[in-house]
């Protein structure tokens, strides 16, 4: 009965002893100690709470004038494969319309981001404590990452009528089109073609990634971006 004994606690210890490790390294990453007296439901609370905080910045920060084409991460700029295109264009004379096609594009993106705001609300309502947990084990981003791989579906196409709506108020496509066509009179410069719709969707969901990266940092790791209670609890040290 002794060694019968040993043996059962042998084994209590062996599955124990992982799950302890388990909390105990969740609750280092949160700061908040062996001795934490938070819930799970709390710790699930504070961090959708920082979720919502942080997607309600990356909203306001890009879906505003200049949003965007003010910030020099996320602006967008003409496509890689036009960059040559672009160089044959200033060098004849036509740097203004490139840049107003630029500005347009930007404008486009700052129209659509606001429409991100429910998409994400949505989504961290919807989120599990298993999704908590591994955010929580997670990396300085890992929260965003959440984001990209359940809301990118849905943002694309919720910014695409958006995008061209716009675009096609600040004439976007018909600038596009003029500018492929006068490139088209320069010697030996190729023609280009390019879904532009789609280059301005995704250059701007990358845009609103970034900088709802750069919010969960700083939540993460800036006392004075813990702005509840709530947070200070979750994410204070």
């Amino acid at each position: 009965m002794i060694i019968r004994g040993m043996f059962l606690g042998s084994v209590l210890l062996l599955f124990t002893v992982p799950a302890l490790g388990q909390a105990d390294e969740i609750s280092k990453r949160l700061g908040l100690g062996k001795q934490s007296t938070l819930s799970d439901s709390k710790i699930a609370s504070g961090l959708k709470e920082a979720l919502q905080v942080g997607a309600t910045n990356a909203v306001k920060s890009t879906g505003r004038r200049d949003g965007y084409f003010g910030n020099q991460a996320i602006k967008i700029l003409m496509p890689k494969n036009l960059r040559p295109l672009e160089q044959g264009l200033r060098a004849v004379g036509y740097g203004p319309k490139v840049d107003d096609f630029v500005l347009s594009m930007n404008r486009s993106a700052e129209a659509a981001a606001p429409a991100a705001k429910k998409i994400f609300i949505d989504a961290i309502l919807s989120m599990s404590f298993d999704d908590a947990r591994k955010i929580l084990s997670g990396g300085d981003t890992a929260a965003t990452d959440y984001f990209k791989s359940k809301t990118t579906e849905q943002l694309t196409v919720a910014f695409r009528p958006v995008v061209e709506k716009t675009m096609n108020q600040n004439s976007v496509t018909q600038q596009y089109k003029q500018l492929v066509g006068q490139a088209q009179t320069i010697p030996f410069m190729k023609s280009q073609n390019l879904d532009i719709t789609n280059y301005v969707v995704s250059q701007a969901l990358n845009g609103l990634f970034y900088m709802l990266g750069q919010e969960e940092r700083k939540i993460r790791k800036d006392p004075a971006a813990q702005t509840t209670n709530l947070l200070k609890q979750v994410f204070g040290k």
